[in-house]
């Protein structure tokens, strides 16, 4: 294996465990449909002794990354014999197509990791550094739907698809309309015949109609012909969708207290149960299910009172508090925090019980 020029010149990189990681290149960039829609980078990172394995980092995770190597290397806050100048990070981009924006910074990123990569020795053993680039069980369960920038140019070759077998096919008819959230939900009309997928929590299916997928409520169809039982055990939600790649979905439960009464909303997104969101995807993410902008979220401590949320750290208090404190027994892939979206120009509700 060719390394970076730096690395080959430094008489000590021999002694580096075969795990440092000594180049990363992304490989491809893939939608994901959390509490929003984002792009991850799919990054394929070759260590010293020469194994491979793919990561999935967001720009927000270069962005920490590089706030916190900053306040540890850079001469500016750590003046010393360890200080060291860092690589340009692109910055962030506030308007603008998603997918555009991280098609553009792919080169960038790569630029920037080859530059990080080839930094002293001492850096690579730092753990920002090592956990950034470590494969997690996340990482490994992940199964890439395209390796775009990996693969050589090959002639496309046509092929017919396999006629399917739609009466032998699991499928329901919808009995009511259904305006879906969001692009992971799946809108129908009444009549719409869905071809079902799987089993996505005790209330919710994934299928497909008129080339769409999506999850929707059971409530809202009714059944012609049932799954296969091995795809309706609630705790298979990793199972294979249509397109070969796994999907982990993941219920939040949500309410708006209104002047009228609570509109409950079950939220399924694309994450995993110990993810911590932002603050301004949930914000983002509840003004879309509810239709409502001027909102104000808000968690239920342990004696029962709404505590408002203003910024990460209280997202981070009250993913906490819901995973210690909560007694309430829940289906496999509900999250064990919930959210209480208010009117922010509505104090009544506070130190209330509903």
């Amino acid at each position: 294996m060719s390394l970076p020029k730096q690395l080959r010149e430094e008489s000590d990189f021999e002694q580096l465990p075969d795990n440092v990681p000594v180049s990363a290149t992304i490989a491809d960039i893939e939608e994901k449909r959390g509490f929003i829609v984002y792009y991850s980078f799919v990054i394929e990172v070759k260590t010293k002794g020469g194994s491979k394995y793919l990561i999935y980092r967001r720009y927000r995770q270069f962005f920490s990354l590089h706030q916190s190597l900053e306040q540890k290397f850079s001469p500016e806050t750590q003046p010393g014999p360890y200080a060291c100048i860092l690589p340009t990070l692109p910055g962030k981009v506030f308007m603008g197509n998603k997918q555009e924006i991280a098609e553009t910074r792919i080169p960038e990123l790569n630029t920037y990791m080859k530059k990080l990569l080839c930094l002293p020795t001492w850096v690579l053993l730092d753990d920002l550094i090592r956990m950034f680039f470590y494969q997690t069980e996340s990482d490994s369960q992940q199964v890439p739907k395209a390796l775009r920038r990996l693969r050589p140019p090959t002639r496309r070759v046509k092929t017919e698809k396999p006629k399917t077998d739609l009466l032998s096919s699991p499928r329901a008819e919808a009995v009511f309309d259904f305006s879906g959230s969001g692009k992971l939900e799946l809108s129908l009309k009444a009549g719409d015949v869905i071809f079902l997928l799987r089993r996505v929590n005790a209330d919710w299916l994934e299928g497909t109609v008129k080339d769409r997928i999506g999850i929707f409520p059971e409530s809202f169809v009714k059944i012609i012909k049932p799954l296969p039982e091995s795809d309706s055990d609630e705790e298979g939600r990793g199972s294979k969708s249509k397109e070969g790649a796994q999907s982990s979905y993941s219920c939040l439960h949500c309410y708006l207290l209104e002047p009228s009464g609570v509109d409950t909303r079950d939220v399924c997104v694309e994450e995993d149960l110990s993810i911590q969101p932002s603050y301004s995807d949930l914000l983002a993410r509840m003004r879309d299910v509810f239709q409502v902008e001027d909102i104000a979220l808000n968690y239920r401590d342990n004696e029962g009172d709404l505590v408002r949320i203003l910024d990460d750290e209280d997202v981070a208090l009250m993913v906490r508090e819901g995973k210690s404190g909560s007694t309430v027994k829940r289906p496999v892939n509900q999250f064990p925090w919930e959210l209480h979206v208010t009117y922010s120009s509505d104090l009544s509700v506070y130190n209330t019980e509903y």
